[in-house]
């Protein structure tokens, strides 16, 4: 378990001797999952802040409307919507279920408050993960003004993704993303083409799957992770 919780950036720099006194003090749960059980639900209050520390579960977020949709993997060791815990909406947007066995770990809001006021490591940390989410959507909305179309596409993946995950699949009718990027089809499947060429990404009439979540933050122009 410290092993899995030393790779979290919540926890960077943290000595083996720092994290023994954190989890010694510090009320936590401890959950299990087994593979098929939901794990949260899209809409769910985000109360706590969740560790991923054995296992891995399918994450998908999608429009009330479930025309499009995308869904992630998540791998231990990692953290689900962490970014949802506070702010003026704090639900998490997508629903997570277990692929195998999962081990989850948990820290209630008020114990993470207590525990970032402590040190000043776990602070800065926790700050890092917000401002590099809220940095993200500025690229993106310059992205989608400016932007090639690939820019577009690959932002629209980037800002519903975490940054570990894998097995990322985007499904949705062409006709409903060429209405939502403004283009005509041919621009569309131009830019999958585009895409797919410099292997990023494979996709189908509903589906666009991406090969490398990192390789295609490089269509950015400005990084966004």
């Amino acid at each position: 378990m410290y092993e899995s919780l030393m790779e979290l950036p919540l926890f960077k720099g943290i000595s083996y001797e720092r994290l023994s006194e954190i989890v010694g003090n510090t009320r936590l749960a401890f959950l299990k999952y087994l593979p098929g059980e939901r794990v949260l639900s899209a809409g769910d209050p985000c109360t706590h802040i969740k560790f991923l520390l054995k296992g891995s579960l399918r994450l998908t977020i999608s429009n009330p409307a479930d025309r499009f949709r995308v869904a992630q993997t998540l791998v231990a060791p990692d953290v689900i919507s962490p970014d949802f815990l506070f702010g003026r909406h704090t639900i998490y947007p997508g629903t997570a279920s277990a692929i195998d066995t999962v081990s989850i770990m948990q820290i209630e809001k008020n114990a993470l408050i207590t525990l970032l006021q402590s040190d000043e490591i776990l602070l800065y940390n926790y700050l890092n993960i917000l401002s590099t989410n809220a940095q993200k959507a500025v690229d993106g909305v310059l992205a989608l003004t400016t932007g090639s179309l690939e820019e577009r596409i690959a932002f629209w993946i980037i800002a519903l993704t975490q940054i570990r995950s894998t097995d990322i699949v985007l499904s949705a009718r062409q006709r409903d993303l060429y209405t939502l990027f403004g283009v005509q089809r041919s621009s569309l499947v131009a830019a999958l083409d585009s895409l797919k060429q410099r292997g990023l990404i494979e996709y189908t009439a509903n589906e666009i799957h991406v090969l490398s979540r990192r390789d295609l933050r490089s269509v950015l122009l400005k990084s966004p992770d």
